[in-house]
C-alpha cells in the first residue's frame, strides 16, 4: 500500500462506503425492476431486492476499495502527507475543501430530479466528498495564493511572502544581517537540493570551495535560530528536472514562492518566467550611500563644524557634510571632494575637503 493511500485512510473508507451504498441502491433496483413480485422469495428466505442488495454492495465493497485508492493516489501523488500539516496548510486546505464541495453541490444537484432518491443521494455524496478532497489538496498546495486572497478578501494584511532560497544567498551570508535588522521577516524555504549543493560544496578537498560550503550551511543555522524567521526544508518536488536553478524556478512558480537570490542570470530567467524575485544584490546597490570616497559634490554650508575651521552642509537626502577649512565659505555652495563616509546611530556622515581650483 502506498504512502499516500495509507495516510489516507479516511477518506479511503469514506468513499469505499458510498461507492457500497451506491452499489446495494442500483443492486436493489435492478432487481426490483426484473421481477414482478418484489416480495416473493426467489432464493431461499432472500427477495430479489434483498439479494440485490448483497450482490450490488458487495461488487461495491471490492470495486470501491480500488476505485478510492486509485483516485487518492491521483489527487495526492504520494508527495503530500495529511499527516503533519501546518496551521497555514489545513487552513487553506480547509477552504479549498469548502469551496470544492459547494461548487459541486451546484451542479450535482439536478441528479435528485433524474435518479431515484437514495442513487441520487449516493451519487451527490460521492461527487461532493470527491471534490472536497481535490480541493482541499489543491489549495493546501497552492496554501499562499489562498491565503494571500482570503485575506484580502477579509480586510486582513497578507503575510509575508515565503522566500526561496538560492544557494548563492547561503554562501553570501549577507541574508543574515538583514533579518537581525527586522527584514526579510517570514518563511524561508530552503529545497532539498540547495542543500545537497552546500553538503558537497562543505565535503570538497578544494579550499575556497569548502569555505563556501561551510559559510553556506553556517548561515542556515544561524536563520534557524534567527527570530522572526522559520526555516523549512522541503523535498525535490521536480526530480524529473536536473538543473538547480531550472527546479528552483518551477518550484517558485508551483507554489507561488518569491525566489531569493544574489544571481543576477539566475534573477533574470525566474523573472522571465513570472516568479516574484527578492535580488540582494538589487537590495545592497539600492541602500548604497548617495555619495562615495572620492567623488566630487556641491553643497551650501550653513553652520560652522565642532572642530576648527569646519563648515557644516546637508544634502538633498539630509547626509550630513563635514568640510575642513572651509569656515569662510559659510553661507555659499562650494565643491568638495569626499574622503570619507561613516554610518552613525543618527544617520550617514560624510567628510570632505574643498576641491582645488
Amino acid at each position: 500500500m502506498s504512502p499516500a493511500v495509507k495516510k489516507n485512510g479516511f477518506i479511503v473508507e469514506i468513499l469505499r462506503l458510498l461507492v457500497v451504498v451506491f452499489g446495494g441502491a442500483v443492486g436493489v433496483q435492478i432487481a426490483s425492476s426484473i421481477v414482478d413480485d418484489p416480495n416473493a422469495e426467489v432464493l431461499g428466505i432472500f427477495t430479489a431486492p434483498m439479494l440485490g442488495l448483497i450482490i450490488g454492495g458487495g461488487l461495491g465493497y471490492s470495486l470501491g476499495g480500488a476505485l478510492a485508492r486509485y483516485l487518492v493516489k491521483v489527487l495526492d501523488r504520494g508527495d503530500r502527507a495529511l499527516d503533519g500539516i501546518t496551521p497555514e496548510e489545513l487552513v487553506s486546505g480547509t477552504i479549498g475543501a469548502v469551496v470544492g464541495s459547494v461548487l459541486a453541490s451546484i451542479v450535482v444537484w439536478p441528479i435528485f430530479l433524474v435518479a431515484e432518491p437514495l442513487v441520487g443521494l449516493t451519487i451527490f455524496a460521492f461527487i461532493v466528498v470527491l471534490a472536497g478532497a481535490f480541493g482541499f489538496t489543491v489549495a493546501q498546495r497552492r496554501r499562499e495564493a489562498v491565503l494571500s486572497v482570503a485575506g484580502a478578501k477579509a480586510g486582513g494584511r497578507q503575510s509575508h511572502p515565503v522566500r526561496l532560497l538560492d544557494t548563492s544567498v547561503a554562501i553570501d551570508g549577507r541574508i543574515v544581517d538583514v533579518a537581525k535588522a527586522g527584514f526579510g521577516l517570514g518563511r524561508i524555504v530552503v529545497c532539498q537540493p540547495v542543500l545537497d549543493e552546500l553538503q558537497q560544496l562543505a565535503d570538497t578537498s578544494e579550499e575556497t570551495r569548502r569555505a563556501k560550503g561551510r559559510r553556506g550551511l553556517d548561515t542556515l543555522e544561524v536563520l534557524r535560530r534567527t527570530s522572526g524567521i522559520e526555516l523549512q526544508v522541503i523535498p525535490d518536488e521536480v526530480p524529473e528536472v536536473v538543473d538547480t536553478d531550472a527546479k528552483l524556478v518551477q518550484l517558485a512558480l508551483r507554489n507561488d514562492y518569491a525566489l531569493l537570490t544574489t544571481d543576477t542570470g539566475l534573477a533574470r530567467v525566474a523573472q522571465v518566467s513570472g516568479v516574484q524575485v527578492q535580488n540582494l544584490h538589487a537590495l545592497s546597490i539600492a541602500l548604497r550611500p548617495p555619495v562615495t570616497v572620492g567623488e566630487t559634490v556641491s553643497v551650501r554650508l550653513i553652520r560652522e563644524g565642532k572642530e576648527a575651521g569646519q563648515g557644516v552642509g546637508y544634502l538633498d537626502d539630509g547626509t550630513m557634510v563635514v568640510v575642513e577649512d572651509s569656515h569662510a565659505k559659510i553661507g555659499g555652495d562650494v565643491d568638495v571632494e569626499v574622503t570619507s563616509v561613516l554610518m552613525t546611530s543618527n544617520g550617514r556622515m560624510a567628510f570632505a575637503q574643498l576641491r582645488s581650483s
